[in-house]
C-alpha cells in the first residue's frame, strides 16, 4: 500500500489457479501472460483509492470458442473494460439518482470519489429501466415538461405507491396503448381530464375508474368563489343599509362608509380590453383570431371571453388580499385620532404584530389625503368607521371550511355574510350537503344533489354540475370507494423536484429513468 497524503494505492494479485472463459465458459490453466489494471475504488478514510491490480491472460482450451485468450475477472472487484470496482460505481450511481449533473458531481467530489457531471448522467442513462409488475389498482396523472406545451404521464401502483412507468404525453391513444399491453387493471384512479378518461375506457374497458375527490372539492370551491364574486354587492349593500338607519347625528358621510378606493390605470385598461374582445367576438372572429388581431395571449383572450361582465373581471383585483388587511381599523382609529405620518402608523402597527413595509400603508392612506397625493399633510378625508367589508376570497374560505373548525369572529363573519343574500345563503348549504356527501362516501346522494343545484340560481353551480354529469360514474365511484389520487398527486410533486435537478437536461429517457429508479 503506498500513500501520498492525497490518495491511497493498493496492489492486488489474483491467486485463482483457473479462470473460465468469457466467451464459452470452459476452465483453463494455461496461463498465456500478465498485464496490470488500474481501478478507482471507493474512499479509504476519506482520501481516494485506487487499486493496482496483476491480472492473467490464460489461452481458452475449446477450439470451437471464437476467443482464443481470455483475462481473468476478479469477483466484487473487476469488471471487463471497466475503470472503477463495482462498489465504487454503485456509490456513484446512487449519488447519481438523487442528485443529478452538478450537484451528484460536487458531492461525489467532495466524500472522495471525483467525477464529472458528464459522467454521472452516463450513469443513469447506463442503468436498466425496471419492469413493469403486474398492476390491479392504477393511479394516472400528467406533469408539465414545459408548462402549456409539454406534457408527460406518470403511472403509479396504487399498492404500492411507487411510478411503474412514464409515457411521453397525455394522448389518449397512449395511454390505452399502454393499458392494451399490460391487461390485468382493475381500477384506475385519475384526474376529471377527458382524455384519460377515454384512454381507460378504449384500452382497459372493464376498469373501473375512479375520479380523485381533491379535485372534486377543488372545482366545488372554484365555483364556490365565483359565485361570492359575483353576489358580494350584496355584503356592501348590507354596510349601506346598516349605515343608513344609525342615529343621523352619528351617520358616517358617504365617503367614509366603505375603504378608500382609486381608479387604477389597469382598470380602465380592463374595460377597454373586454370591450374589444367582445366586440370581435361579436364579429364572428374565432378567439385565436381575436388573439392575433389584438396581440393578446390565447389565455388572456379566453379569460375576457369566459366573463359575463367587466366587473367580474375587475372583483380580482379590488379584492385582491393585503397584508394590511388585518390592521385595516387601527390605521383608520389612527389616521381618525390625528395620526396621518405613515410611519408612525407603521410603528404602532409592529407592536401589534404587523409585518409589512411602510409603503403598505402609504398606498392605503393616500386617497385620504389632500388632493390624494401623497405628499401633502392635513386632516383630508376620514377615515372608514364602519367594520371592513369581508373579501370574497375571505368570504369563500368561511364557507368552505368545517364549520368546528372556524373561530368565533369567522363564524359571526360567516353568518353575518349568508344572511345578507339568499344566493350566499343557498351556496352555503349546497357546499355542505356536498361536503357531508363526501366525507361520508355517499356517492349515490350525488344526483339529488345535482338536481338541487339545478333548481337554484346559481350559474357557477350549474357549471359544475353539467361537468360532474359529464363523468357521473367516476364521480361517484370516487365519492364512494376509499381509493383517491393521492400518491399520484405526491408522486407528481416529487417529480418537480426530480427535473430541477436536472438544470435543463431532463430529456425524456433521463427524467423517465431517475423517476423509476430513485427511491
Amino acid at each position: 500500500m503506498e500513500s501520498d497524503g492525497v490518495s491511497i494505492t493498493l496492489s492486488v494479485r489474483a491467486s485463482a489457479s483457473v479462470a473460465g472463459c468469457s466467451g464459452c465458459g470452459a476452465k483453463s490453466s494455461r496461463v498465456h501472460g500478465r498485464y496490470r489494471r488500474s481501478l478507482a475504488d471507493s474512499p479509504v478514510a476519506g482520501r481516494g483509492a485506487k487499486l493496482v491490480v496483476t491480472v492473467r491472460r490464460f489461452k481458452c482450451v475449446n477450439d470451437a470458442c471464437s476467443q482464443t485468450t481470455f483475462s481473468e475477472q476478479i469477483p466484487e472487484l473487476t469488471v471487463p473494460f471497466a475503470r472503477r470496482t463495482p462498489t465504487l460505481t454503485k456509490a456513484l450511481v446512487s449519488i447519481a439518482l438523487s442528485l443529478a449533473g452538478r450537484a451528484g458531481s460536487r458531492l461525489a467530489t467532495q466524500l472522495g470519489m471525483p467525477c464529472g457531471r458528464d459522467l454521472v448522467i452516463k450513469l443513469i442513462r447506463q442503468q436498466p429501466a425496471p419492469k413493469v409488475p403486474a398492476v390491479t389498482v392504477l393511479g394516472v396523472d400528467d406533469f408539465a415538461i414545459r408548462r402549456r406545451h409539454t406534457y408527460n404521464t406518470i403511472l403509479i401502483d396504487m399498492e404500492t405507491h411507487r411510478p411503474i412507468d412514464v409515457l411521453p404525453d397525455r394522448e389518449a391513444q397512449t395511454l390505452a396503448d399502454w393499458l392494451t399491453r399490460h391487461p390485468g387493471v382493475k381500477i384506475v384512479c385519475r384526474d376529471r381530464g377527458g382524455a384519460y378518461a377515454e384512454g381507460v375506457r378504449a384500452g382497459a374497458p372493464d376498469a373501473l375508474q375512479v375520479a380523485d375527490r381533491f379535485h372534486l372539492w377543488k372545482n366545488l370551491c372554484e365555483a364556490a368563489q365565483k359565485t361570492v364574486v359575483a353576489h358580494h354587492g350584496c355584503l356592501r349593500q348590507a354596510v349601506r343599509s346598516e349605515a343608513e338607519v344609525q342615529p343621523e347625528e352619528h351617520a358616517p358621510s358617504p365617503e367614509t362608509t366603505g375603504p378608500p378606493s382609486r381608479d387604477y390605470p389597469l382598470a380602465a385598461r380592463t374595460r377597454q380590453r373586454y370591450a374589444d374582445v367582445q366586440e370581435c367576438l361579436a364579429r364572428g372572429l374565432s378567439r385565436a383570431a381575436v388573439g392575433r388581431e389584438l396581440n393578446l395571449d390565447i389565455q388572456t383572450v379566453r379569460r375576457f371571453a369566459d366573463a359575463t361582465t367587466v366587473e367580474e373581471l375587475l372583483a380580482k383585483a379590488e379584492h385582491r388580499a393585503s397584508q394590511l388587511d388585518p390592521w385595516r381599523d387601527v390605521v383608520n382609529q389612527c389616521w381618525n385620532a390625528g395620526v396621518t405620518n405613515a410611519q408612525d402608523i407603521t410603528a404602532e402597527l409592529r407592536v401589534l404584530g404587523f409585518t409589512g413595509s411602510v409603503q403598505i400603508v402609504r398606498r392605503y392612506l393616500r386617497p385620504l389625503r389632500p388632493h390624494g397625493d401623497g405628499r401633502k399633510r392635513g386632516p383630508g378625508k376620514s377615515a372608514p368607521t364602519t367594520p371592513a367589508i369581508p373579501k370574497p376570497r375571505q368570504v369563500s374560505r368561511w364557507m368552505l371550511t368545517h364549520p368546528d373548525h372556524l373561530d368565533e369572529d369567522d363564524a359571526l363573519g360567516l353568518k353575518t355574510a349568508v344572511s345578507s343574500c339568499e344566493h350566499l345563503e343557498r351556496l352555503h348549504s349546497h357546499i355542505r350537503t356536498f361536503a357531508t356527501i363526501m366525507k361520508q362516501r355517499r356517492g349515490a346522494a350525488l344526483p339529488a344533489w345535482l338536481d338541487t343545484v339545478d333548481a337554484d340560481d346559481l350559474p357557477a353551480l350549474h357549471t359544475l354540475a353539467t361537468g360532474l354529469r359529464r363523468d357521473l360514474n367516476a364521480v361517484i365511484n370516487g365519492l364512494t370507494l376509499e381509493h383517491n389520487s393521492g400518491a399520484v398527486e405526491g408522486a407528481v410533486t416529487r417529480i418537480k423536484a426530480l427535473k430541477r435537478q436536472c438544470y435543463g437536461r431532463a430529456n425524456f429517457d433521463l427524467l423517465r429513468l431517475r423517476i423509476l429508479l430513485t427511491p
